[in-house]
């Protein structure tokens, strides 16, 4: 069945690109409970797509759509190859990184650099949307280093609108070029979601997402009161039980799906990584949230963490952990 077109329209909840965390696994497990929300790959360096190995790199399985690719790179002609490619591979949006602060993007002068060169940025977006169909978005920060992020994120935002991007995702935070980790300029720069809305309100006919420190669907829905899409990131990864609610919060009735029927999907999902060679702990490395704060959290953990690892380790695991919750909620009901 072809996926329904990507249409940046209407109300849009999506799970951030993490690097190291938003994989092929961890997405396949994201779908099982949210068949609504938009979800996003690592961003993937426009050079490594087009000359690393694309199965490994860009490979998907389709239940994940909506997904969509992450693009890292600053040359428009290698980012429009790149889109090139992975709109073949079924990618149903490819958005552009102008948020990493990480030493590497440094070092190639992409990611969060580019919000310092707007005309580079929308001479990117230009270039991807000349070679693909499906939408082209771009994901920043309001702002670098000692930028002030009202002329800066409005300079990008007209930059890349005026090239027909179909919409800016903004982590509403500066990022720090110098002096701050990766891990830091995701917690110490201060939120300023109130600079995202006012680019809305500037910009009331362009679809404006917001991203950064969403901690709820509560607090999603609040956003969407003022944008139009509301990303989470560390919320979605660490306690991704979140992303049960996510359908309804986007109009749907359908009901989420239950824990036995996540086991049977994780454990089919698995059966057929390990049998092409995979292990594991590749996949079961983004499950161990599911039951946060619920009985049963900490051995459904344990189990995961230390068993998932073990050579020829296999789906049995999985169900050790998930009775391991279910002995718990049973005890406790006794």
């Amino acid at each position: 069945m072809q996926p329904k077109p990507l249409i940046y329209k209407t109300p849009i909840l999506a799970v951030a690109p993490m690097m190291d965390w938003t994989d092929r696994h961890c997405r396949f497990f994201h779908r099982q409970l949210t068949q609504r929300a938009l979800l996003y790959t690592e961003m993937i360096v426009a050079d490594a797509a087009m000359h690393g190995d694309r199965d490994r790199l860009l490979g998907f399985d389709p239940v994940e759509h909506p997904v969509a690719l992450q693009l890292g790179g600053s040359d428009p002609a290698k980012l429009a190859e790149a889109a090139r490619i992975g709109e073949a591979f079924g990618y149903d949006e490819i958005n552009l990184n102008c948020g990493c602060p990480s030493d590497r993007v440094q070092s190639g002068t992409f990611g969060a650099c580019l919000m310092l060169a707007p005309g580079l940025v929308a001479e990117c977006v230009k270039a991807m949307k000349g070679a693909v169909k499906v939408p082209v978005t771009v994901k920043c920060r309001i702002g670098v280093d000692d930028q002030d992020p009202e002329p800066a994120l409005d300079a990008l935002a007209d930059a890349v609108f005026a090239e027909g991007a179909d919409a800016l995702w903004v982590h509403a935070r500066k990022a720090w070029l110098q002096g701050l980790s990766p891990r830091e300029n995701r917690e110490i720069p201060p939120l300023d979601y109130g600079r995202v809305y006012r680019l809305k309100q500037r910009l009331p006919e362009k679809y404006i997402g917001i991203n950064g420190g969403i901690q709820s669907l509560a607090e999603a829905e609040e956003h969407l009161r003022h944008v139009d899409g509301a990303m989470l990131g560390r919320a979605a990864y660490h306690t991704p039980a979140v992303l049960l609610g996510a359908d309804g919060l986007l109009g749907s009735t359908d009901e989420p799906i239950r824990p036995a029927e996540l086991l049977e999907m994780m454990c089919a999902y698995a059966d057929r990584h390990i049998a092409r060679g995979g292990r594991l702990s590749h996949i079961a490395r983004h499950m161990v949230g599911l039951f946060h704060g619920e009985a049963g959290a900490r051995r459904f953990r344990q189990i995961l963490s230390t068993e998932a690892s073990r050579p020829g380790a296999g789906s049995e695991v999985l169900r050790e952990a998930f009775a391991a919750v279910d002995a718990e909620l049973s005890r406790k009901a006794a």
